[in-house]
């Protein structure tokens, strides 16, 4: 068994444990009721010797009374075994909807625990399906292992307890050829589950992936007339796909077909020798209907085996990958004892801090800087010189190889990541809004505030103008990602989501660029009330946004070439800042 599927069984075994009671009432009634399902046979053969054997009494009232009263048992034992699968039902139901929602909240929390890395590196998309894969073959494990394997296991236990119970010449041959075919089975479940099942499931998450992209770049697509690439790279990605479940599909049919012959002389085997025994007189006509019954009993679940096995590892199958992501390391976690950081001057500092995305050069080597509390500094400098990792690892996205970074004297790596973003509000170049009403995107800033709160941080932001221009006014929904807006708009609902968080520290990243010249005079306003007696660091291309910063740093392959005001560092003659900024034109910010 593959380290993957034990890892899956693991895990779903944590929830048939959360939920025992459900599991050990659903444990029992398959036992019951298949119990009681296997008594017909046995019953029917009762009732069949009793006629037989009454045909020569004369006394025909007494045959009939015993034949009614084994009638009653018959009828009993029949209410017994409905009542019983019943129970059963109820039982599973519980058991699989509240494991389902137990496993869906786990994987939502474990994905979002994972790294700014992590999500870098996967389809959106994919990752959704792995999460709803995981769930559904919970469901579909468990059905299979109570309704199926159990099933199977007890009805052939009891048909061939009671087979060689009648003679050992058909019990024994029989236990054998099951213990045979089942391991046989076995096996070639496994075999399909590493040849075919596992890269069927890879192929049908990269059309998954290809879809998700496609649509999140439609626009893409349409722009730069790239419909007939994908369809063409989308129709490769279908046929892998139709290959490997073409393949998979047939391998189910070929072993469904090396059975058929197995059995059918398996068949003719078992009652030829009853037939035999019953010309010996070594069994009765209701033991010849007993034996037909069992027969046909453990032949239905000897072959219902191997497709039931093959289906159990294609659901393990279909669970493997978010099983993977499961156990894979978290790249940045909270320390044992980490606290939650106070925040109350905004003091930053860079102390020597060693840098490298993972396999790359270095970024950042022995790099410090300080921002004191309330001043405000500019990042820039050439694409690459590592403005925005700067930012990523001040709020922790990655962890630095060396050094440290401290705020306020306190060392971000022994704090909760939770707290620590909590108390830096970062407005991006592109914000992405969630698809719920630009209340809800403006709230997110802060949990629990009032509605005049709100309001208040859309007036300071300059955007409760064009949120009243709409006829749901804040209750409007913004679309995915936020693509009902503006550009600007989407600025101005982040810019008024971090007023409302208010706190102490401040980032923004490239916040006006790609903007015409009246949203981005609505957005430097907002920015201005945004950033009193703030902590601030704006990283910028465009320099006429950022001469009124208290401090610039100009950054170059990882290292700070040049700092000062920009009337200094305009002045100094070859300087990179110098070269920058007569390159460029444009309006005031922070004035």
């Amino acid at each position: 068994m593959k380290k993957s599927t034990r890892q899956t069984i693991t895990f779903y075994l944590k929830y048939l444990k959360q939920f025992k009671g459900y599991t050990l009432l659903s444990a029992l009634f398959i036992t019951l009721a298949v119990g009681l399902q296997m008594a017909f046979p046995a019953l029917f053969g009762w009732f069949i010797d009793t006629l037989v054997n009454g045909a020569d009494t004369l006394d025909s009232s007494i045959v009939v009374q015993n034949l009614l009263k084994i009638l009653v048992v018959i009828v009993s034992v029949d209410v017994m075994n409905h009542i019983s699968w019943r129970v059963l039902i109820y039982s599973i139901i519980r058991l699989q909807s509240k494991g389902m929602r137990e496993i869906t909240n786990e994987c939502f929390e474990f994905l979002h625990q994972h790294s700014y890395r992590f999500f870098s590196d996967n389809f959106t998309g994919s990752l959704v399906k792995k999460v709803g894969r995981m769930t559904r073959a919970f469901e579909t494990i468990t059905d299979i292992v109570f309704f199926e394997l159990a099933g199977i296991g007890i009805k052939l236990v009891i048909s061939i307890v009671v087979l060689s119970s009648i003679s050992l010449t058909l019990g024994v041959p029989l236990m054998i050829f099951a213990a045979s075919f089942l391991a046989f089975n076995y096996f070639m479940a496994m075999y399909k589950l590493k040849r075919f099942d596992i890269p069927k499931v890879k192929a049908e998450t990269k059309v998954t992936g290809t879809l998700a992209d496609t649509i999140t770049n439609y626009s893409n697509i349409k722009l730069f007339d790239g419909m007939p690439r994908e369809i063409l790279n989308f129709k490769k990605d279908t046929q892998d796909l139709y290959t490997k479940r073409l393949r998979s599909w047939n391998f189910d049919n070929h072993i469904e077909v090396v059975q058929g012959v197995m059995m059918i002389v398996l068949n003719f085997l078992v009652f030829y020798f009853a037939i035999q025994l019953w010309e010996a007189g070594q069994i009765t006509v209701g033991n010849f209907v007993l034996i037909q019954g069992y027969i046909l009993f453990l032949f239905q679940e000897l072959w219902d085996f191997g497709r039931v096995v093959r289906r159990l590892y294609s659901a393990f199958a279909d669970a493997e990958e978010m099983t993977e992501i499961i156990h894979t390391k978290i790249e940045v976690k909270n320390k044992k004892r980490a606290k939650a950081i106070e925040v109350r001057h905004g003091k930053i500092q860079f102390k020597k801090v060693d840098f490298s995305y993972k396999g790359g050069k270095n970024i950042l080597h022995d790099f410090s800087f300080k921002l004191n509390p309330s001043e405000k500094v500019a990042l820039i400098g050439p694409s690459g010189g590592g403005k925005s990792t700067i930012t990523k690892l001040m709020l922790r996205l990655f962890d630095i190889t060396g050094g440290e970074i401290l705020i306020d004297g306190q060392n971000i790596a022994d704090a909760t990541q939770e707290s620590l973003r909590s108390q830096i509000s970062l407005v991006p170049q592109d914000p992405i809004l969630f698809h719920r009403s630009l209340r809800d995107n403006i709230a997110y800033g802060r949990e629990g505030a009032s509605e005049e709160e709100i309001i208040a941080a859309a007036k300071l932001a300059n955007c409760h103008d064009f949120i009243m221009s709409f006829p749901q006014k804040y209750d409007t929904f913004v679309g995915e990602r936020g693509v009902k807006l503006s550009g600007g708009e989407r600025q101005r609902v982040a810019i008024a989501r971090a007023i409302l968080s208010n706190t102490r520290i401040l980032v923004l990243d490239e916040a006006t660029s790609s903007l015409d010249s009246e949203s981005e005079k609505l957005i430097q306003d907002a920015l201005k009330n945004l950033m009193k007696n703030k902590t601030t660091l704006v990283i910028a291309h465009r320099l006429s946004t950022i001469v009124g910063m208290d401090r610039i740093l100009v950054l170059e392959g990882g290292k700070i070439v040049e700092q000062g005001s920009h009337a200094t560092l305009s002045r100094k003659q070859g300087g990179l800042y110098e070269k920058l900024w007569g390159m460029q034109v444009g309006g005031y910010l922070g004035e």
